[in-house]
Formats: C-alpha cells, sequence, structure tokens
C-alpha cells in the first residue's frame, strides 16, 4: 500500500506547532513515522532559567551553568535544539541533559550561558526546533 504523508498543525503558541511525518499501513495496522532529524518537531512556549546546584544532572554529567545545555521533558539526552527568543529574534543551539521544566506552561529549562546568549533573564517566550548535528 502507498504511503500517506500526515501533516498537522497547530496554532496554539504552547505545544507541539508542526509534525510531519508518514503513516504505512503494515498488516493492516498502521504506524506513524516521525521524520527524526529532519526539523520536524517545533514547539513554542515559555523557556526559564534554571539554576544549578552544581549536581548531576538527570542524564548523569556534572551540571555546567557555562555551558549550552537545557532540559526538556520529553526529548533524547544529546539532542540539540535550536532555541529562538521570540521577543528579540536571537538563537542559539543547545544539548539536551537534563529532565524539566515542571511548571506548567513552560517548554524548556536553559542554563544561564544559554540564557545569556538569548538575551533574556528569567522567563522568556521561545521557539524550539531540531537542530541539524
Amino acid at each position: 500500500m502507498k504511503p500517506r504523508v500526515l501533516s498537522t498543525d497547530n496554532h496554539a503558541n504552547d505545544g507541539i506547532v508542526r509534525i510531519i511525518g508518514v503513516v504505512m499501513t503494515i498488516c493492516g495496522a498502521a504506524a506513524l513515522f516521525i521524520a527524526g532529524s529532519t526539523g520536524a518537531m517545533a514547539e513554542s512556549g515559555i523557556a526559564s532559567v534554571y539554576a544549578y546546584s552544581g549536581s548531576k544532572t538527570a542524564s548523569g554529567e556534572r551540571a555546567n551553568p557555562a555551558g549550552l545545555t537545557a532540559a526538556h521533558r520529553t526529548l533524547a539526552f544529546g539532542t540539540h535544539v535550536r532555541v529562538t527568543n521570540r521577543r528579540n529574534g536571537r538563537s542559539v543551539t543547545v544539548r539536551i541533559n537534563d529532565r524539566g521544566p515542571f511548571v506548567r506552561g513552560r517548554v524548556i529549562d536553559i542554563t544561564p550561558a544559554g540564557a545569556l546568549a538569548l538575551g533574556f533573564s528569567g522567563l522568556a517566550p521561545v521557539k524550539l526546533e531540531l537542530a541539524q548535528n
């Protein structure tokens, strides 16, 4: 059977904006394959700066406030994400190495170095996209 291309748009500012994938029917069961590293994922919401206590992150590496790393609830450790500040257009690529944020409405926790590169402290509206490695 011929694969169908699925495109879904959600115009809300807090959630997955676009998912592009291929739906294939194999032995009567449908499966959705989402393009992984092609920038198919985009998410918008609030970013926060999180303070490190010098402890280890969920990935097991030592927390480094000067590094360009971040916490995301579901993305795999080591995933590179392009974060764009929607207020000033500045962007930076960070690597996911921790879990969080655990506050409703927030999509990513960024190190102080990442927030400085984006030009904010505290909270900011951002857009996330998978970065090309």
